[in-house]
């Protein structure tokens, strides 16, 4: 039986479902967005759109069937449990297309994460089942896709102040998250966690450093429910804070793109603001966007490393071979996709392709967090180490929105 590494299968399929796109592949991509039943009955469940979701769940079960089969699991087993998997994700889809839920930024990630839990706490899955579940594969397919959003040149033309504000703020911020991680006598793995999704941005953070340091996934679980739930209030309450202390609205652009950690919560609170605030919100997220593959693979190095001390080393030979051993080989995807689309993929192809590559890459997410919800016991999920990870987390949320403040006035004033 072949048996292939997960992190190289993850390149793999994920770079297929690439150049499938730029060769001329139309991704389906359905329309999930809805304001009422009427709505929901004529747009999302009508024949055109359930042919779009029919398109699409032949694409991805057959990439994930090779996934399953290169690293050696059961396609019978696989067979049973990807349809379902899938149709729980669409359902998550579905629940956060709704007018409502958009408007409160709450992500599909959050809603597939509730509905496995639901019924992986509620019914008793057999071993095989969870077995089948190939969670960190789709993770890392969907980070592997997240690279081709990461294009330097956007980033470049918007102005070297969002660059400059980029660099202190993850760098301050991240360290001081991991510091008070340590206070807290939180493990090092979720203090990785925890610092990636405060100082860069959020749920992709987090996501990324789980797999570069193949973090538990259900401390992964705990630390994206703090990012989402603490998202909607800073993206309320910080327009509101930033008009009454009188900022402008270059000020606070950077303020929110700096200070709240995912790119659809920025959106919508620069919106709250005006244009000129969207603009420069917008820019400086997208900087710390780009700093995630660098953080990335920095945290990654840093991980092998450790990883290679703790074992005993004949000579510099044996140490390097531990290192590259441990390294997740599927940052290396992340960067080559970020570069492949940077320099190499025309602006007009770019356009062509951009949309269902990124329905690609959050698909992958949904059927992930489903899938951990699924295997998870709920009582872990909001258990998990009494309460130190939530107080480190509020605790480096407030320097992030303090520090951040303080960069944006003397740099956007």
């Amino acid at each position: 039986m072949i048996k292939l590494h997960e992190d190289w299968t993850a390149v793999l399929l994920g770079f297929m479902l690439i150049f499938l796109a730029l060769f001329g592949l139309q991704v389906p991509v359905p329309a999930f967005g809805w304001s009422g039943w009427a709505q929901l009955s004529e747009t999302v469940f009508s024949g055109k759109n359930i042919t779009a979701i029919g398109a699409l769940f032949l694409l991805v079960a057959a990439t994930a069937m090779v996934g399953a089969w290169l690293t050696g699991r059961s396609l019978r087993y696989f067979a049973i449990v990807f349809p379902l998997v899938f149709v729980l994700s669409m359902l998550a889809l579905i629940l956060a297309g709704n007018k409502t839920i958009k408007g409160l930024n709450l992500e599909a990630v959050i809603f597939s994460l509730t509905i496995g839990l639901l019924i992986g706490n509620l019914f008793r899955l057999p071993d095989w089942f969870k077995q089948a579940l190939s969670t960190e594969l789709y993770v890392k397919i969907g980070l592997v896709l997240l690279g081709t959003s990461i294009i330097f040149g956007d980033v470049l033309k918007a102005g070297a102040y969002g660059l400059v504000q980029s660099l202190i703020v993850v760098l301050s911020v991240w360290y001081f998250a991991f510091w008070v991680c340590k206070q807290f006598r939180i493990d090092e793995e979720m203090g990785f966690m925890i610092s990636s999704a405060v100082s860069i941005c959020g749920v992709s953070a987090a996501i990324a450093t789980a797999g570069a340091i193949k973090g538990d996934t259900k401390k992964l679980s705990y630390v994206i429910s703090m990012v989402l739930i603490t998202a909607i209030p800073m993206m309320i309450a910080m327009p509101w804070l930033a008009k009454q202390m009188g900022l402008s609205q270059a000020v606070t652009g950077a303020w929110l793109g700096g200070s709240i950690d995912t790119t659809g919560a920025v959106v919508a609170s620069g919106s709250l603001v005006g244009e000129e605030a969207l603009k420069i919100s917008t820019i400086v997220k997208f900087s710390q966007n780009v700093l995630l593959g660098l953080a990335a693979f920095a945290i990654s190095v840093y991980w092998s490393l450790k990883g290679g001390q703790d074992r005993t080393m004949v000579d510099e030979k044996k140490g390097m071979a531990l290192v590259w051993e441990r390294f997740p080989k599927f940052v290396l995807g992340f960067l080559a996709a970020s570069l492949l689309f940077s320099f190499f993929v025309s602006p007009d192809k770019l356009a062509t392709v951009k949309d269902g590559l990124k329905n690609l890459q959050n698909l992958w997410f949904v059927l992930a967090f489903t899938s951990i919800g699924l295997e998870t016991n709920f009582a872990d999920l909001f258990h998990h180490d009494n309460r130190r990870p939530l107080y480190a987390f509020l605790l480096a949320q407030l320097f992030n929105i303090g520090i951040t403040l303080l960069i944006a006035w003397l740099l956007f004033r």
